[in-house]
């Protein structure tokens, strides 16, 4: 009874821990243009810092899955969480572009690249009849993260300056580190696993020779691009165009997308370990159908000439993009080997992010060529609805077999 009900106290921690995480990214995006404007920088360049903290996140998630595999989940998940809040607070002495990318992109995404891989397979440990449920509940701190920090990052900014900001969020994750530390344990491995030592590219391989595996992750990297190409410039699109403060954009980005995602991926999950118990196949077909009805509203965000319509948009968008969030971990989880989640995690998001890393890069140009943001909106979509195309015609052919395989040598 103490261990059943210990694991959802794993999920509350890891749910906080993960909110403060995707509240740290949001903050930045949310007073970039208070910093272009304060340090006289341009979009193209303040984009970069976005593209190497992507690349660089992507560089060093191989080496934070190893570790997560090899190592105490606990203790790399709380050390990560330190590690990156002591960065973000010092981004907010950075005084150019070069301090920016060495606070923000090396520092910040180096330390958050070992959070993830090690967060995920430690749930995945508590959770195994639940798991899509639980990491459904778990992926709800992710919208509440974005809309907390879009919000708040955005009203501090205009009050007391971007700096601040980054002060007040990286202090917050400072403490939930110790919190981490004095609650969360690590859930004994089996013998046979404590054995086994994998290679740092163990992952790599499982993950680009399991056909399921591998759309997960290809439908991933279109996933993180649109993501991050969004949450990049999305903020600066309602300040360009419809007169938005910082803190006014900063909410209403977000707000409308992640309450809608939010019920989303509630729904996502519990129908996903209800239907996925009778044909596991289901996982992939509703993360399909999720970026195919998502990628219908992308191209009426850059038509939209009314305020409400276009939050309209931003909430059909975030409800659907849930069904995707939902089962990214418990699809990939359900054709690779134990102890090798946190391993293959960080393979797919390694690829992902390294993908996802020029959206912000490729989008400024777009931006610049053709004097807004408009025109991104329409690409976007394409590369949703090609990946949903996708993940349908592998769940058919492949999923279920992926599945089998590795019943057979558990």
């Amino acid at each position: 009874m103490k261990k059943n009900w210990y694991k959802w106290e794993v999920l509350l921690l890891l749910w906080v821990a993960y909110l403060l995480n995707q509240g740290d990214r949001q903050v930045f995006n949310s007073v970039l243009p208070l910093i272009r404007d304060s340090l006289h920088l341009t979009d193209s360049s303040v984009s970069l810092i976005a593209v190497f903290f992507n690349l660089f996140y992507a560089a060093m998630v191989p080496i934070g899955g190893w570790m997560g595999d090899r190592f105490s989940r606990k203790w790399v998940c709380t050390l990560s969480i330190l590690f990156w809040s002591v960065a973000t607070m010092f981004t907010g002495l950075a005084n150019g572009v070069f301090l920016l990318i060495l606070t923000r992109s090396i520092a910040t995404g180096g330390g958050e690249a070992f959070f993830g891989p090690a967060n995920y397979s430690l749930l995945g440990q508590y959770h195994t009849d639940t798991r899509a449920r639980a990491m459904s509940i778990h992926q709800t701190s992710y919208y509440v993260g974005v809309i907390l920090a879009g919000w708040l990052a955005g009203y501090i900014g205009d009050h007391l300056g971007w700096q601040y900001a980054l002060y007040i969020f990286g202090g917050a994750g400072v403490l939930w580190a110790a919190v981490m530390a004095w609650r969360l344990k690590d859930l004994p491995r089996p013998a046979d696993v404590q054995q086994a030592k994998p290679a740092i590219w163990d992952g790599f391989k499982t993950v680009f020779t399991t056909p399921t595996a591998l759309m997960v992750t290809i439908g991933f990297c279109g996933f993180i691009f649109v993501i991050t190409g969004y949450m990049t410039w999305v903020p600066t699109f309602l300040q360009e165009n419809f007169g938005q403060t910082g803190a006014q954009a900063g909410l209403h980005s977000m707000l409308w997308t992640y309450v809608a995602a939010f019920a989303g991926v509630l729904l996502a999950g519990t129908l996903s370990d209800k239907w996925a118990a009778k044909d596991p196949r289901k996982r992939m077909i509703i993360q399909g159908i999720g970026l195919i009805l998502g990628a219908a509203f992308l191209p009426f965000m850059g038509t939209a000439t009314n305020i409400w319509l276009l939050y309209l948009c931003f909430a059909g968008w975030g409800f659907f993009r849930a069904f995707f969030d939902a089962n990214i971990y418990a699809a990939l989880y359900d054709v690779t080997p134990g102890h090798l989640h946190a391993s293959c995690s960080s393979a797919m998001i390694m690829t992902g992010f390294a993908v996802g890393a020029t959206a912000p890069y490729i989008l400024a140009l777009i931006k610049e060529a053709t004097g807004s943001l408009n025109a991104t909106f329409p690409i976007l979509g394409i590369i949703w609805l090609v990946c949903g195309l996708a993940c349908l015609w592998v769940s058919w052919k492949h999923y279920n077999l992926d599945c089998q395989k590795i019943k057979k040598t558990a």
